[in-house]
């Protein structure tokens, strides 16, 4: 059995636009690879929201809770990228 580490997102702090940043390498988490993760967690995370790390030599698994209820809508950005 693997066990897959899973990270929490960040919050940038320096952007304009509200941007999550991976929890391990710190990449920008693109909104395509942002998703709900539904109510069985498919993905072994009990979190809502959960992002793949686009980096080529990262690929975590980020939960995305904590890190989008910094946002003011935090929620739209979600909506925008499903």
């Amino acid at each position: 059995m693997t066990h897959t580490e899973h990270f929490q997102a960040i919050a940038s702090q320096s952007s304009a636009v509200p941007t999550l940043l991976c929890g391990h390498c710190h990449s920008t988490l693109s909104r395509g690879r942002i998703f709900r993760n539904g109510e069985q967690h498919a993905h072994g995370i009990s979190c809502n929201t959960i992002a793949l790390c686009p980096a080529d030599d990262c690929g975590a698994l980020n939960c995305c809770d904590a890190a989008l209820a910094r946002f003011e809508n935090g929620e739209d950005l979600i909506s925008k990228a499903s």
